[in-house]
């Protein structure tokens, strides 16, 4: 395995690929984080809303984003992650997880991170700092 001390600018961990989003994931989801919004959940809630039926939670997707670091936990931790939400996962959605160093500074590694939908669709956007252990 790499780790993230070689790495230089530009450089990617390799993509993490969800299984398609299911129902019960984001019923555990909301049991677990005590977001038990219907458009999570209902169907009907969803589209009383106009939305196209219920979608994932955005602290869900977010959360996940963080699985990219984890083989990496040995070598240090998630010091400071910021993401912007740019689209919604729906039910069955397929989100591929991506991150690329864009600065060094030492011990503070900062990656842009991304979460795409299987259409492609950007739907986080963010940064992440990883400190390295000294």
């Amino acid at each position: 395995m790499t780790t993230l001390q070689s790495f230089g600018i530009g450089d990617t961990l390799p993509p993490v690929e969800l299984a398609p989003v299911t129902r019960m994931d984001l019923i555990k989801y909301a049991g677990a984080s005590g977001d038990y919004n219907p458009i999570h959940t209902i169907d009907d809630e969803a589209l009383k809303l106009g939305l196209p039926g219920i979608i994932a939670h955005g602290m869900w997707t977010m959360g996940n984003v963080s699985k990219l670091f984890s083989p990496h936990y040995d070598e240090g931790f998630i010091q400071d992650y910021s993401v912007r939400f740019k689209g919604m996962v729906m039910l069955h959605d397929v989100v591929t997880l991506r991150a690329e160093l864009t600065d060094n500074q030492g011990n503070l590694l900062h990656f842009k991170v991304l979460a795409t939908n299987q259409a492609g669709k950007n739907v986080i956007e963010g940064n992440v700092v990883f400190r390295l252990l000294e």
